[in-house]
């Protein structure tokens, strides 16, 4: 047993990552573990959506400050980040949100006469009810950020499982890898569907959800596109309702999903593997119906885990168990930079921002 580093961190996800380059900003030494290759769970695919909408007013304001640390990101690490396109929200409940929005400093929103959605969204069918577009949002170009994080790491992530979590009082807190065992001063754990396991170890009950979700990408009709808004269609105009989508860095496909999950079973397992396929083929007749602009032939099919807290589908917080801090939560990419500046102040404080924890819910609807 040695020791490795000031702070492991368990999860070469977004949000592993986004801590290690905090944790490594503050001058601390920091080791990632992952059983696979970084951004290879819940963080896969070519893209994700920015958006600065959601039910929980908290959660505008550090989407606003989110989009401040992306900037900064593609300033120190070279890329370009968050596409430059906005993103258009359909229906009602989109046209309810435009109040608080423009409420918080740095969120250009605005509603959408229909020439203006034509020209916003070319590959969009004909459509005459709410619209809404926000400048600032944008496609996160996620396998970017992924490798540019990955890449200033000092040492290059371990792949190894991580079969358990020991606190060893003042000796630090053990990490129990496959091959090896290594002790550190502090532990983060954001390992996506494994975090509820680690953090049972530990005497920690986290009430998340594991559920599994599929979504696929389509190709751009026309390459000649020079911009490309993020999508979510929540109208049911076109028959589904809960539609997310983005366009690809190249703009040559848009990756698009429907917001419905599915059930696992008692040992861990997909319950209904069909249930998966029937998510992308009902993607697909989105796709025919509402964006003739797409190729409704699916490209890229992705299946992937997804872990909720009870409060709601943004809903994250961070647990801590002496010098051990867990995280957990949905739809946590585009929030990444400030959770991952969160979870290394928490360790270099000590103890959790109050918003955090779990008793205040952050997320909720």
């Amino acid at each position: 047993m040695h020791s490795t580093s000031d702070v492991a961190v368990i999860g070469a996800g977004i949000v592993g990552l986004s801590t290690a380059y905090a944790l490594q900003r503050s001058g601390l030494s920091v080791t990632v573990y992952d059983s696979g290759p970084p951004g290879g769970g819940q963080s896969v695919g070519a893209s994700r959506l920015f958006r600065h909408a959601h039910d929980d007013p908290r959660m505008v304001d550090l989407a606003v400050d989110a989009r401040t640390l992306w900037d900064r990101w593609s300033a120190d690490l070279g890329t370009e980040l968050i596409s430059a396109d906005g993103s258009i929200a359909l229906g009602e409940i989109a046209a309810g949100r435009v109040d608080t929005l423009r409420s918080r400093p740095g969120i250009p929103v605005r509603h959408l006469s229909g020439d203006e959605l034509r020209s916003l969204m070319p590959i969009l069918a004909s459509y005459d009810g709410p619209a809404v577009f926000d400048e600032r949002a944008g496609a996160i170009r996620t396998e970017a950020a992924i490798g540019a994080l990955a890449n200033s790491l000092a040492t290059p992530v371990v792949t190894d499982h991580v079969l358990a979590v020991r606190p060893l009082g003042d000796a630090g807190v053990e990490v129990r890898a496959g091959s090896n065992a290594s002790v550190h001063s502090d532990v983060v754990v954001c390992a996506g569907r494994g975090t509820v396991q680690l953090a049972a170890g530990i005497g920690l009950s986290l009430p998340v959800t594991v559920k599994a979700h599929a979504r696929a990408s389509f190709r751009v009709r026309d390459d000649t596109l020079a911009a490309l808004p993020n999508l979510q269609d929540g109208s049911g105009v076109f028959e589904e309702a809960g539609i997310y989508a983005a366009a690809h860095p190249d703009r040559s496909a848009f990756g698009l999903g429907i917001a419905r999950e599915v059930e696992t079973s008692a040992p861990g397992g997909v319950a209904d593997p069909d249930a998966l396929a029937e998510l992308i083929d009902r993607a697909a007749a989105y796709v025919a119906r509402a964006l003739p602009g797409l190729d409704p032939e699916p490209l890229r099919p992705i299946s992937c885990w997804i872990t909720t807290l009870p409060w709601g589908d943004d809903g994250v917080a961070i647990w801590q168990a002496d010098h051990i801090f867990v995280l957990a939560g949905h739809n946590l990419f585009k929030h990444a930079p400030v959770l991952g500046e969160t979870l290394a102040q928490s360790v270099t404080a000590g103890s959790i921002p109050e918003l955090f924890r779990p008793e205040s819910m952050l997320g909720g609807g």
